[in-house]
C-alpha cells in the first residue's frame, strides 16, 4: 500500500499528522526519525514527513534524521523541527529567535509550490517555536514568510524538500489538512486506498496473530474507548477466549456501573465479569493527594484485581486488552523513538505492572495509533449504537482525578451528585452533543457563602465544558450566561455540600482537558 512515512523526533502532533494524511485517504506510518525505514516498508514508501521536536538543533543530544532515509529519492516535507534539521545539516543557519511564534500567525506566499495549491494567501496558520531560520542554505528559496516577517516555508533547488515553521496537522490551521494532501497526493502521488474499514481488517489480523489460542481479558472502564476494544476483539476472536471485566473502583460516575453491565451483555459475550473493589481502592487512595501517585496506584490496582480474578476464575495468565489512545501514549511521554516528554502519567501506560505486560508482549492495545474520534468512527464501523460512541470521554482512573487533594467516600458521592446535575443539565438542554467532553472537578478548598440568613462555608466544584476534534488541542466551550447560571443554581441548591461553582475557561495548550 502506499504510505507517507512521518517520522517522530518526540513532537506532541506526529501521530496527528498521520492521522491528518489518513484523512485524505493515504495511509501514514509513525517511524522513529533516528533510526532507518523498516525494510518491509521500504517500497511501499512515497513521501516522508519530519515532524516537530520539543529539542532545539542547538542542543548536542537532539534526535537527527538517520542520514538512509534522505538517500531514497522520495519527497521530504519538514515541519518545525523537521524544517530546522534539514536547514542546519544543509548548511545554512538557525538561531534564537528575537520573536518566538506561538499561535496563531497569517502566512503571506511569496512565491507558487504545488504545497500551497488551493490554500489562499493569508491564510491563518499555527506556530510553535522559539528558534528560526537565520540563514538558508545556498539551494533553497524562500516561499513563505509568517507576517513577523520571519520564514515559514522553503524549498530545496529541486522542491523534492520542502519545510515549513508551522504545524498543519493542529485543527487550528486553517487549509492544514489541504496542504498535507497536497503533499501526499500532489508532490508524493500516493493512491488514496486507506479507510476505517481497512483499519478494521488490519486490527483484527494483529489481534488473531497475536492472541492466537490464549485467552484474552479486556478491562471495560465504561467509556467509548474499552467498549470499542471489546467490540472489535469479540469480533476477531471466539468468544470463548475473551472474558470482559469491569471493576467498580468505587470511582465512576452515578449509575455508571448499571449501565455499564447493560453495555457488555448487548456485545454478546460469553463471559462477563463485574468487580466490586471500592473499599479497596478507597483504602489504597487514602491520604494520596498527588496525582501521579493516584495514578500509579490505581493502574497497579487494577493489574493487581485482575491477576487474582483470573487465579480465582481458573483462566489462566493471558493476554490484557485496554482501550489505551494515541493522546494517552504520547502524554505518557510513550510516543515513537525515545524523545517524547512526559506532559502526564496514564494509569494504562506508565502503571509498572502495564510496563511489565508491554514488555512481555501481553498487551493488546488496538486503538494506540488512533485519537479520540477516529476511535468513534471505529465504533461506528463496528455496528456500536450512537449513544455508546458518542459518549464524553472519561479517564481510566475515574474521579480520582477530578478529585484534587485525597480522595474520600464522601467527597466521591459529592462531586457524583454535582456532576450527575450538570451532565443532565447538558442533556436537557440539547447542548450534550455540542461539547466534546465536560464534568465537575471537585477543589481542595473551601468557601464562604449565605445560607438562608446564615453563614455557610462550602466546597468549591469547578465546571469544564471544551470544544475539540481530537484531544490534542481544545477549546472553552462558549456557555450562554443563563445556561451557566441555571446549572450553578441547581448544584448549589441540590448538593448541599457545594457554596460555590466557577467555570474553567483555559483552553488546551496552555491547560490540559482534564485538571490532574
Amino acid at each position: 500500500m502506499d504510505t507517507i512515512a512521518v517520522l517522530d523526533f518526540g513532537s506532541q502532533t506526529a501521530q496527528l499528522i498521520g492521522r491528518r494524511i489518513r484523512e485524505c485517504g493515504v495511509y501514514a506510518e509513525i517511524l522513529a526519525g533516528t533510526e532507518p525505514i523498516p525494510e518491509s516498508l521500504v517500497s511501499e514508501i512515497r513521501g516522508i514527513v519530519l515532524s516537530g521536536s520539543p529539542a532545539s538543533v542547538h542542543e548536542p543530544e537532539s534526535p537527527r534524521i538517520h542520514p538512509s532515509i534522505l538517500e531514497l529519492g522520495v519527497p521530504v516535507l519538514g515541519i518545525c523541527y523537521g524544517l530546522q534539521q534539514i536547514v542546519d545539516a544543509a548548511g545554512g543557519r538557525v538561531s534564537r529567535a528575537e520573536r518566538r511564534e506561538y499561535g496563531r500567525s497569517r502566512l503571506h506566499l511569496r512565491q507558487d509550490h504545488p504545497l500551497f495549491n488551493n490554500v489562499p494567501d493569508g491564510f491563518v496558520s499555527w506556530m510553535s517555536h522559539g528558534d528560526s531560520l537565520a540563514e538558508l542554505p545556498a539551494d533553497f528559496v524562500l516561499i513563505a514568510e509568517s507576517e513577523h516577517g520571519l520564514p515559514a516555508a522553503v524549498r530545496n533547488a529541486d522542491s523534492s524538500i520542502v519545510g515549513i515553521q508551522f504545524h498543519p496537522e493542529v485543527s487550528h490551521c486553517e487549509y492544514g489538512t489541504q496542504i498535507l494532501e497536497n503533499f501526499a497526493t500532489g508532490i508524493c502521488k500516493a493512491r488514496q486506498s486507506w479507510s476505517m474499514e481497512q483499519y478494521v481488517d488490519t486490527a483484527r489480523t494483529n489481534i488473531q496473530s497475536t492472541a492466537g489460542e490464549g485467552s484474552v481479558l479486556v478491562l471495560i472502564s465504561g467509556g467509548v474507548d474499552s467498549t470499542v476494544v471489546a467490540a472489535l476483539i469479540l469480533s476477531a476472536l471466539r468468544k470463548s477466549q475473551v472474558h470482559l471485566m469491569y471493576v467498580d473502583t468505587g470511582l465512576m460516575r452515578a449509575g455508571e456501573t448499571e449501565e455499564v453491565s447493560t453495555t457488555l451483555e448487548q456485545l454478546g459475550a460469553e463471559h462477563v465479569h463485574i468487580i466490586d473493589a471500592k473499599e479497596r481502592f478507597y483504602d489504597a487512595l487514602e491520604g494520596k493527594p498527588d496525582p501521579e501517585e493516584k495514578r500509579r496506584i490505581i493502574g497497579d490496582l487494577f493489574i493487581s484485581i485482575q491477576q487474582e480474578e483470573l487465579a480465582a476464575r481458573k483462566i489462566g495468565e493471558g493476554f490484557l486488552a485496554q482501550g489505551t489512545l494515541y493522546t494517552d501514549m504520547i502524554e505518557s511521554g510513550k510516543g515513537v523513538g525515545k524523545y517524547a516528554k512526559v506532559i502526564k502519567s496514564h494509569h494504562n501506560v506508565r502503571s509498572p505492572l502495564v510496563q511489565k505486560k508491554r514488555d512481555d508482549g501481553l498487551l493488546i492495545e488496538p486503538l494506540s495509533w488512533l485519537y479520540k474520534d477516529e476511535v468513534r468512527d471505529l465504533g461506528r464501523v463496528l455496528g456500536l449504537p450512537e449513544h455508546v460512541v458518542g459518549r464524553h470521554p472519561f479517564p481510566g482512573p475515574g474521579l480520582a482525578v477530578r478529585i484534587l487533594g485525597s480522595v474520600t467516600p464522601e467527597r466521591v458521592r459529592v462531586l457524583q451528585a454535582a456532576d450527575r446535575i450538570y451532565i443532565d443539565e447538558l442533556h436537557k438542554r440539547k447542548l450534550y452533543d455540542r461539547i466534546w467532553q465536560a464534568f465537575c472537578v471537585l477543589l481542595p478548598i473551601s468557601s464562604v457563602g449565605v445560607a438562608g440568613d446564615d453563614r455557610a462555608y462550602g466546597g468549591v466544584v469547578a465546571l469544564r465544558a471544551v470544544v475539540s476534534v481530537d484531544g490534542m488541542t481544545a477549546d472553552v466551550y462558549p456557555f450562554e450566561s443563563r445556561d451557566i447560571l441555571e446549572i450553578s443554581a441547581r448544584i448549589t441548591n441540590e448538593v448541599p455540600e457545594v457554596g460555590r461553582v466557577v467555570y474553567d475557561v483555559s483552553s488546551k495548550p496552555p491547560a490540559t482537558i482534564e485538571w490532574e
